[in-house]
């Protein structure tokens, strides 16, 4: 409650005649938040001066204008935090330039930024300009929110403040868990560290190539995201993430992330960075044996020939499920890639996948190609093939004779 003192008596009658609705017996907090809702700036500067503006509002459990939750008898809630969850812009503003302080933290450690955030719209638009009257209302909805956020960024909130908890989730985290794009940007433009690490290692971009959220994941690259940072506790890139979730029973029903996949690899991203276990975003991708994914990782130069700690080659990955096995066309494109053909990993254990009965001969076939040394001249094929690689292979076209070409880029020398 606040300190009502005989100097503001006549503050707080002004107050009370401006605010009918609770009548001459409303107890102040329950006046301040009917001001706040209403953004009734002239009777919230005169409540404030009867309610120091950082003190809780503790309201009543016969309040009518506050839901609590079952048997709770009474809510405090901080007026500024109040503000900024239902995006009421004018009484934030009027909170701010009268002394709140944006870094209040609730009793889950949250700021003010925090829960504006946690609380952000999400009304998926996708109007260029809004037509009927549902599309004003909800683009007046996300226009506030984004309002409050300039208001709260230019009144000295912290766009770097960390959650107080496990996750220890910036604004920038925070916005990306909670589908808030249009707040990514502002934050960014005010300071926001776009490289910022959370209490998984994870930086906003990991979160967003996780998720396959291209529209976000380009305004993170857009404002300096580094698109090969890795997570310290596991080495995984944001390409490795996005081809682990893209190459998931989910991202092959919804052939899901291949654009997010390019959007990486066009920026920079390292294709044969190896995490702490030695997999490669290639693993992961035949492993998943997507060919979409996969054919885009050999185009810009995924190596099919790099081993993890185990000893496992991204084909020993895609010969783990018999459902890769089975598309022998994508089969023949590592199998045409790979010198010397690994089958077996450090423990010298075949794939599970061609173990079936059913790929017996396949099996018989694969361990006989991976004994049997080739030669000289396929060798040199394949030096040719992993140094200039699928981006320079119409180059060379151009330049060697069409039978040499030909014969280097055949697929008879490992698969015939």
């Amino acid at each position: 409650m606040g300190n009502i003192t005989k100097r503001g008596g006549r503050e707080l009658a002004a107050a009370r005649a401006q605010a009918p609705e609770g009548g001459p017996s409303a107890a102040l907090p329950t006046r301040l938040y009917e001001a706040i809702m209403r953004e009734d700036r002239a009777a919230l500067q005169a409540l404030l001066r009867s309610h120091p503006v950082n003190q809780p509002m503790t309201l009543p459990a016969d309040s009518a204008s506050y839901r609590l939750l079952p048997n709770q008898q009474t809510q405090s809630v901080i007026p500024v935090h109040l503000a900024a969850e239902h995006r009421k812009a004018q009484s934030l503003l009027c909170l701010l330039e009268h002394g709140a302080d944006p870094e209040v933290r609730d009793t889950r450690g949250l700021t003010t930024l925090h829960l504006l955030l946690l609380h952000w719209p999400i009304t998926s638009a996708t109007w260029t300009k809004p037509g009927n009257r549902i599309q004003r209302i909800l683009t007046d909805i996300q226009n506030n929110a984004v309002l409050c956020l300039r208001i709260l960024c230019a009144h000295g909130a912290q766009v770097n403040a960390r959650v107080d908890n496990s996750n220890r989730h910036s604004p920038l985290h925070l916005a990306i868990t909670c589908g808030t794009h249009p707040a990514l940007s502002i934050l960014a433009q005010n300071g926001a560290q776009v490289n910022a690490t959370n209490g998984s290692s994870m930086t906003p971009l990991h979160m967003a190539a996780d998720t396959l959220n291209k529209e976000t994941m380009e305004t993170l690259i857009a404002c300096g995201a580094n698109v090969n940072c890795a997570v310290s506790s596991t080495g995984n890139t944001a390409l490795k993430l996005a081809v682990r979730t893209a190459s998931s029973k989910a991202g092959r029903l919804l052939a899901a992330g291949v654009s997010c996949i390019r959007l990486l690899l066009v920026h920079g991203a390292k294709v044969n960075a190896q995490d702490h276990e030695g997999r490669t975003a290639i693993h992961e991708a035949c492993f998943g044996g997507r060919e979409a994914i996969i054919n885009l990782l050999l185009e810009f130069e995924a190596s099919v020939n790099i081993l993890t700690r185990n000893g496992e080659s991204p084909i020993y990955k895609y010969l783990q499920r018999s459902s890769n096995i089975r598309d022998t066309a994508l089969l023949a494109t590592l199998l045409y890639r790979s010198y010397p053909l690994r089958l077996t990993n450090r423990q010298r254990i075949l794939p599970a996948g061609i173990m079936l009965p059913e790929f017996q001969l396949l099996r018989e076939t694969l361990i006989k190609l991976s004994q049997k040394p080739l030669s000289l001249e396929d060798i040199c094929k394949r030096n040719i093939r992993n140094l200039y690689g699928e981006k320079n292979k119409q180059r060379l076209k151009q330049l060697l004779p069409l039978k040499i070409w030909n014969s280097v880029y055949g697929y008879h020398d490992l698969t015939s």
